[in-house]
């Protein structure tokens, strides 16, 4: 045994509660951020799938898919960057990067998690479980993208956003054009917020040598960022009109373009802090939209 190994071992938590904690900190149940933002755009399809009343059954499988198929994320991703947390101020403390939880471990939360999310979509029709095995391989190629490219948010968005095809599948047994088109806004999002994101770790991802979008982007980094939230919200614009959305949805994203020149300030000077607080700052975002777009569906009874 070599001594990183018996250093590890020691460290490792022996209390089942502690060992349960472990866990908790590895999905990171602590941080819902993530679990927002794979939520929203699945209840934006679900909303137009459903014309405004989408079953409730539904709702509640995509719901709870969403935390198991973030928090199964969260497990192989850690498992990915094992690594290389260890050298990010922001994510030494993370269990793995600690040794309170091993490799084999965080796999075998993720195989698990992964394993009762397709339980909940067994419910569903053949199509959506054929659709959920998409969602798993998207799931686990993420976290490896950042070793080959510097836009892995592309991958990330194909996973958060793939709920999107899952959701039409669902509930209309079929995925028209304007659900693709929310589905790539999605992927737009998430390069918008992950870039956001990877501006807090620019410096430490140089020296450990990991690509990110906000490497790629440098000086441009703002710039990227805005156009891109332009693009998205054209493309919700859109996505609304062919839906038959009115002007409460319309009012929804003017509140989201708000919230989207609110994150170009706190960019503004790239302050690592403040770069988180616009990444955080999405889940408004996203929860703006959804409103406008059930109150649109209830204030015009179609």
């Amino acid at each position: 045994m070599t001594l990183p190994e018996l250093k590890v071992r020691q460290q490792r938590p022996t209390s089942w509660r502690t060992r349960l904690y472990s866990y908790y900190l590895l999905v990171r149940l602590h941080r819902p951020i993530g679990i927002f933002l794979l939520m929203w755009p699945a209840l934006w399809a679900l909303w137009l799938a459903g014309e405004g009343h989408p079953p409730w059954t539904l709702v509640l499988i995509f719901v709870l898919g969403v935390v198991l198929m973030r928090s199964a994320g969260c497990a192989i991703n850690d498992y990915a960057d094992r690594n290389f947390d260890g050298h990010v101020a922001r994510t030494n403390q993370r269990p793995l990067a600690t040794g309170d939880v091993t490799p084999r471990e965080a796999v075998a939360v993720f195989v698990v998690l992964c394993l009762v999310a397709f339980a909940l979509v067994l419910q569903l029709n053949w199509q959506t479980v054929a659709l959920s095995v998409v969602a798993v391989l998207l799931t686990v190629i993420y976290p490896f993208m950042k070793r080959f490219t510097h836009v892995p948010q592309l991958f990330l968005g194909a996973a958060f956003g793939w709920a999107i095809p899952m959701a039409f599948m669902a509930v209309t047994e079929a995925i028209p054009l304007y659900a693709w088109v929310l589905f790539v806004a999605t992927l737009l999002w998430a390069l918008i917020y992950d870039t956001q994101y990877a501006m807090v770790d620019r410096e430490d991802d140089l020296k450990i040598g990991i690509k990110s979008s906000a490497i790629l982007f440098g000086r441009w980094d703002r710039l990227v960022i805005g156009l891109l939230q332009l693009v998205m919200l054209a493309m919700l614009l859109w996505i609304g009109q062919q839906a038959g959305r009115g002007l409460v949805y319309d009012a929804g994203l003017v509140a989201a373009a708000a919230f989207a020149l609110y994150q170009q300030i706190l960019i503004r000077d790239r302050v690592p802090g403040l770069c988180f607080q616009a990444f955080l700052n999405n889940n408004y975002f996203g929860m703006v939209v959804f409103v406008g777009l059930v109150m649109d569906y209830i204030l015009t009874g179609s």
